[in-house]
C-alpha cells in the first residue's frame, strides 16, 4: 500500500505565470548570448531611421552594451510602454504583420533583455525640451542629457540567471559574434555608418558609402575581384549580388550572405540552391562566397516563423530555389578568358537600402550601382536539356554527339582548328607554343603565359557538348544479371514507389524487395562502372525533397560528367600546335571554362610582371 501511495502523482494546480518569469522564458528564445542583444537593438535603430549608430562593448558584450543612435526617439510617454512584452509601433492589425517591412515587429526583445539584465533607456525625441532616462528595474524615469535619438544600455547580461552566463564563451569569441551581427546590417544598409568600440577602443568602422564601397570595407577588395555580379527579376521577385568565383572558395562557409527584403536569413532552400548553381564548378568540400538579396512581395514571405527572425518561410519556396539556381549559374557561366576579351560596364543607380520605410530605391528592373553588365551567355530560365519522355539516347549514339566512336580504343584527336595567323593578343587564351610532358599546353597571350590543363580543359568542352546535345533525350538503361539490393528507409521507398517513371528516364529502375529494401533492377549503361547505390540513394532525396525534373537533372549531368571523364583526351597525349588552338578556341567559346566537372581549374595565367619577379628582372 505505501508503494502504490508512493506512485501516485500528486497533481498541481494550474496558475498564470509571473510576469518576470513570462518575460525570462522569452528571453530564453529572443537573447542567446550578446550578438543577439546586438542584433536586437540595431534592428530597432534601423527601424527609428538611424544614419548612425554606434556600439559599445565591455567584456565582450558580457559587461555592458551600449547602442546609441541619431534616429527618430521615443516620445516620454510611451518609455514604460517600450518595455512591456508585445507593445510596439510597428504593426497593428494581422493585414500589417502578413506585409512587415520593418527588423523588428513582435515587441518582446527589450522585455526579454531586461529581464535578464540590467537595462536603462535614454530617448530624446523631435521637439522635446530634453532626454529623458527610463530606469527598466524601477520604472523611474529621470531627465537626461543627449540628442535626438535613442540610446540603450545592458549592463550585467545574465545576472539574474548564473546558469546561463556559464554558457557563454570567452571575450574574444563573444566580441567577435557581435562584430558579425554588426556586419550583417552593415552590408545591408550601406546609407547608415556604423562604429563598434571596445574596452574604450574603435575596433571597427563604416561610414556611410554607396554599395560597392560598402561591401569593399566589409567583406574586401580581394571579394569584389574574385566575384561576379548577378541579378534577375521575375515578377514579384528581384534577386542581385555576387557570387564568388570557384577559385575563391573557402573551407568554411563564414562568407555567405543571404537578405530577404533587408533581413539577413539562413535558409536551407535557398542555399541548396546556391551550392546547386556551383556543383559542377567547385571541387570537393569547398564553400563557395556569395552576397546575395532578395526583394520578394511581403505577402509571399513569412517572417514570423522563429523568436530570433533569422529564419523564413516562402510561399513557393520550389520556385524560388530555381530562380536563385538560376540566377548564379548565369552569373558563373561566362569564363574568365571571355570576360577579360569584352568586358562591359554599365552605370547603375545607387541603392540606398532594401525595401524599408522611407528608403530611396532604384527604378524597376535596375540593378544596383555595384552590379557590372557582363557577357552573358544565352542561358534561360528553364535549361535546354531537361529531359522528358523522348527515345532514349544510347551509347554509340552519345559518342557520335562529339565525332569519337562507341568504344575507342584511344581518343581521337581533339578537333583541330585551321592554323590562323593572327596576333595573340586577338585571342584571350592566346596562342599555342608547345607542350609539356603531355599534360600541360603552353600558350602566349598579350598578358603573358597561359598555361592549361589539356584533359580538364577538353573535360569541360565536352560536358558542356553532352549536355547541349542530350536534349530531350532520355538515357539507355542495362539491365543487371543479379539485382543490387539495399537497405531503405521508409520515405526512400515512398520515393521509389511515387516516381518510378522518373527514375526510368535516368535509366534507373529501382523497386520495392520488401519494407525496408530496395532492388536496383538496371543502371544507366552509360556508367556501368559506377557506384549505382550511391547514384540511386542521391537521386532519390533529391526526389523526395525537389520536383522530379530537377532531380532528373542533377542526375543526368552526374552521368554526364563521368561521360566527359572518359571521354577527353587523356595525359600523355601529343597533340599538334593545331590540335592546341583549337582546343584554346573551344575553351573560349564555352561556358564554366575555367573549371572541369570535378572543380579542378584548367588553365592559368601567368602575367609578364609575375615571370619578370621569378627572375629578378628590374631589380
Amino acid at each position: 500500500m505505501e508503494a502504490e501511495a508512493a506512485n501516485v502523482v500528486q497533481r498541481r494546480a494550474i496558475r498564470e505565470l509571473p510576469d518576470e518569469l513570462i518575460s525570462q522564458i522569452a528571453a530564453g528564445e529572443v537573447v542567446e548570448r550578446p550578438a543577439s542583444v546586438v542584433r536586437e537593438l540595431v534592428d530597432n535603430a534601423l527601424d527609428a531611421g538611424a544614419t548612425q549608430i554606434n556600439v559599445k562593448l565591455m567584456a565582450g558584450g558580457v559587461r555592458a552594451i551600449v547602442v546609441e543612435d541619431d534616429g527618430c526617439g521615443i516620445p516620454v510617454e510611451e518609455l514604460p510602454l517600450a518595455l512591456k512584452r508585445h507593445a510596439t509601433s510597428k504593426i497593428r492589425s494581422l493585414d500589417e504583420l502578413e506585409s512587415v517591412a520593418t527588423m523588428g515587429f513582435r515587441g518582446e526583445a527589450l522585455a526579454a533583455i531586461s529581464s535578464v539584465s540590467e537595462m536603462a533607456i535614454v530617448s530624446r525625441s523631435e521637439g522635446a525640451p530634453h532626454a529623458q532616462r527610463l530606469d527598466a528595474r524601477s520604472g523611474e524615469l529621470s531627465p537626461a542629457a543627449r540628442a535626438r535619438g535613442t540610446s540603450v544600455e545592458v549592463r550585467e547580461l545574465f545576472f539574474s540567471t548564473p546558469a546561463r552566463r556559464k554558457f557563454l564563451k570567452t571575450d574574444a569569441t563573444e566580441l567577435a559574434h557581435c562584430l558579425e551581427a554588426v556586419r550583417r546590417h552593415a552590408l545591408a544598409r550601406p546609407d547608415v555608418g556604423f562604429s563598434v568600440w571596445h574596452e574604450g577602443k574603435l575596433v571597427e568602422q563604416w561610414r556611410a558609402a554607396t554599395s560597392e564601397l560598402r561591401l569593399k570595407d566589409v567583406l574586401g577588395e580581394d571579394f569584389m575581384t574574385e566575384s561576379r555580379p548577378l541579378f534577375a527579376e521575375t515578377g514579384p521577385l528581384r534577386c542581385y549580388g555576387r557570387a564568388g568565383l570557384p577559385e575563391a572558395a573557402r573551407s568554411r562557409a563564414d562568407m555567405q550572405y543571404v537578405y530577404v527584403n533587408g533581413r539577413f536569413v539562413r535558409d536551407k532552400l535557398i542555399a541548396h540552391g546556391i551550392r546547386s548553381a556551383y556543383e559542377d564548378v567547385l571541387h570537393g568540400h569547398r564553400q563557395p562566397c556569395y552576397v546575395l538579396f532578395i526583394e520578394i512581395a511581403p505577402a509571399l514571405v513569412d517572417v514570423n516563423v522563429h523568436p530570433t527572425k533569422i529564419e523564413v518561410r516562402f510561399r513557393d519556396g520550389r520556385e524560388l530555389h530555381q530562380r536563385v539556381r538560376y540566377a548564379v549559374q548565369d552569373a558563373l557561366a561566362v569564363s574568365r578568358s571571355s570576360e577579360a576579351a569584352a568586358p562591359v560596364v554599365v552605370q547603375m543607380p545607387v541603392t540606398q537600402q532594401i525595401d524599408l520605410p522611407g528608403a530611396s530605391k532604384p527604378a524597376p528592373g535596375s540593378p544596383p550601382a555595384w552590379f557590372a553588365a557582363e557577357p552573358r551567355p544565352s542561358y534561360g530560365a528553364t535549361p535546354s536539356w531537361r529531359m522528358n519522355t523522348q527515345p532514349s539516347l544510347g551509347l554509340a549514339e552519345v559518342a557520335t554527339l562529339y565525332g569519337q566512336p562507341a568504344a575507342p580504343a584511344r581518343p581521337d584527336p581533339v578537333p583541330a582548328a585551321p592554323r590562323q595567323e593572327l596576333p595573340a593578343h586577338d585571342w584571350p587564351l592566346g596562342r599555342a607554343v608547345a607542350q609539356i610532358q603531355g599534360v600541360y599546353v603552353l600558350a602566349e597571350n598579350a598578358q603573358g603565359l597561359i598555361i592549361v590543363d589539356m584533359h580538364a580543359a577538353h573535360e569541360r568542352v565536352v560536358y558542356e557538348r553532352l549536355k547541349a546535345s542530350l536534349g530531350e533525350r532520355t538515357i539507355e538503361s542495362q539491365p543487371l544479371l543479379i539485382p543490387v539490393t539495399f537497405a531503405a528507409t521508409a520515405a526512400e521507398i515512398a520515393t521509389a514507389e511515387a516516381h518510378a517513371e522518373t527514375l526510368t528516364k535516368l535509366g534507373l529502375d529501382v523497386a520495392p524487395l520488401s519494407s525496408k529494401m530496395l532492388a536496383i533492377r538496371a543502371r544507366p549503361a552509360l556508367l556501368a562502372g559506377g557506384d549505382v547505390v550511391e547514384l540511386a540513394r542521391g537521386v532519390l532525396a533529391e526526389l523526395g525533397q525537389f520536383e522530379a525534373s530537377q532531380a532528373i537533372e542533377r542526375a543526368q549531368h552526374e552521368i554526364l560528367a563521368t561521360m566527359a571523364c572518359h571521354g577527353a583526351v587523356r595525359a600523355n597525349r601529343q597533340l599538334t600546335l593545331d590540335e592546341m588552338n583549337g582546343l584554346l578556341r573551344d575553351m573560349e567559346r564555352t561556358e564554366r571554362a575555367d573549371q572541369c566537372n570535378h572543380g579542378r581549374p584548367t588553365w592559368r595565367q601567368l602575367t609578364m610582371r609575375e615571370l619578370d619577379a621569378l627572375f629578378l628582372r628590374g631589380r
